[in-house]
């Protein structure tokens, strides 16, 4: 009997072996379909999808959606307009200036488009200065179909940032990040208004951060994104993940006119602080320290004996009683870091010290032979009229190129260099053969003190003087030759 209960037992061990085994079989069944260690699959057209990565998707999407709805009321369409004269002669035959000024001759509105976003509830807004430059009238339209005249309060060619106001209050605001802490992958989104399709949304990421020496601006800093920017996105914002403003779309690579994937931005540093200057004060205080410089090239690191230094900015002259003549830099010094950031290029290093205010004092890595120095410098306010924007260097050369010749502001360095006696003025330093310059015996070496009745100590000057050329079609320069002076009239007639 007891054989037989053995027996027994032995049969309900395996039963219920088994039954705990297809237990076990369909709680771990039901745990991996619910944990998060197997995600389900869905089959859609044939494809496999991961049902978590398109949660994942589908979130961001929202958020895209979520921050484009907050942010692009802020968002504002920008036209400008302005009134110039036609010319009513094919080819331009007749050239007289009474035919220019006749009162009866045809004109017509010149119309501009851009974008720009709003700072501040009662009206402030920022945009980029080419967007409004020698605009008559500049309107502002809103996402919800008002429109209001604009008033500019200030602009600032050198960083292409301008601040314009309307009469408004209780707008939607957009409030700037911090464009120091932004990174490389980061995802942003672009709002503008792109040939005019109003309030557009586009998506990228960063492609790459401090790009310099493009060629934009005087300032350059920027933030290069594949977010899709075209003619008209210029002066909208850039917006982080947090709704944050992170750059200013400015411009755009392109051989075709249009968008090719790479797009750049103006940190959003350095807008606010244009911006706090353009609406406090009106204009911007500039940041100067008294210095020519170079890029450092891996022949000019060779030759100045620089090793484990591949970029910079090489220092080729100090301006005497200068910051940096106060500082102590010298010549061939090779500046490689401005307040902790890496300079690359003397393109870079000029940005810093532009967007830097006067009395700053800033810490300078200097490599100074073998070794690398840190040199404290209080930046200082630059003289006046020494700082030219690209704008006028553009326009200056087209005229100079037209003239067959080119010159460099005078320095006492560059006196002392060429022999001269006279310091101030600007110097002649080619000439091309069978230009209007050759043609009137203007020769590399000439001190030009005068250019249309402006009186030239700087760079600056002689392009003001330029400038008036533009209308009379005339360019009158007062030389320095051999002791004496004397006048020589140039044409741009039918150049």
């Amino acid at each position: 009997m007891r054989l037989d209960l053995q027996r027994y037992f032995k049969h309900y061990k395996v039963i219920f072996l088994i039954l705990f085994c297809f237990a076990l079989g369909f709680a771990s069944k039901t745990f991996l379909e619910k944990s998060s260690f197997k995600s389900k699959l869905i089959a859609q057209d044939g494809k496999v999808v991961n049902q978590e990565s398109l949660n994942v998707a589908l979130k961001l999407s929202e958020a895209f959606s979520y921050l484009a709805e907050k942010a692009a009321p802020a968002v504002v369409y920008i036209e400008t307009e302005r009134t110039v004269a036609a010319n009513p002669f094919p080819f331009d035959l007749f050239r007289d200036p009474f035919f220019r000024n006749f009162p009866s001759l045809p004109r017509y509105k010149e119309r501009g488009a851009g974008s720009g976003f709003i700072v501040s509830s009662d009206g402030y807004i920022v945009t980029n200065n080419h967007v409004i430059q020698q605009a008559q009238k500049i309107t502002v339209k809103l996402l919800d179909g008002r429109t209001f005249p604009a008033e500019k309060i200030g602009a600032d060619p050198l960083s292409d940032v301008a601040l314009l106001k309307i009469n408004a209050n209780n707008l939607p605001t957009l409030s700037f990040g911090d464009s120091d802490l932004i990174k490389t992958g980061e995802w942003v989104i672009a709002i503008g208004n792109p040939f005019g399709l109003t309030h557009t949304i586009t998506v990228g990421v960063i492609s790459a951060k401090s790009r310099s020496g493009i060629g934009i601006s005087d300032v350059e800093d920027f933030i290069q994104t594949d977010a899709a920017i075209n003619p008209g996105n210029s002066g909208g914002p850039l917006i982080n993940l947090k709704g944050e403003v992170i750059g200013m779309n400015t411009a755009i690579f392109s051989r075709s006119g249009g968008y090719m994937g790479i797009g750049f931005a103006i940190p959003s540093n350095i807008v606010k602080t244009v911006v706090e200057q353009l609406k406090s004060k009106g204009k911007v205080e500039r940041g100067f320290l008294g210095v020519t410089i170079q890029d450092l090239t891996p022949n000019l690191a060779k030759v100045l004996g620089v090793k484990n230094v591949t970029e910079g900015a090489v220092i080729t002259e100090v301006v005497p009683n200068s910051p940096a003549y106060k500082a102590g830099l010298k010549e061939k010094d090779v500046i490689i870091g401005f307040n902790g950031k890496p300079v690359k290029n003397a393109s870079e290093l000029k940005s810093y010290i532009l967007i830097t205010k006067p009395g700053t004092e800033v810490v300078l890595d200097v490599v100074r032979g073998n070794r690398v120095e840190k040199i404290k410098v209080v930046v200082g306010s630059p003289p006046e009229n020494a700082i030219l924007s690209r704008a006028e260097v553009e326009e200056a050369q087209e005229i100079l190129e037209q003239l067959g010749f080119d010159v460099e502001e005078l320095t006492p360095a560059l006196a002392k260099r060429l022999g001269l006696k006279q310091t101030k003025g600007v110097v002649i330093t080619e000439v091309i053969p069978e230009s209007p310059a050759d043609h009137a015996n203007l020769t590399p070496g000439m001190v030009i003190d005068e250019v249309n009745g402006v009186k030239v100590s700087n760079l600056k000057d002689f392009i003001a003087g330029l400038k008036k050329a533009a209308q009379s079609k005339t360019v009158l320069l007062g030389i320095k030759v051999n002791g004496g002076r004397r006048f020589v009239s140039l044409s741009l007639e039918g150049m």
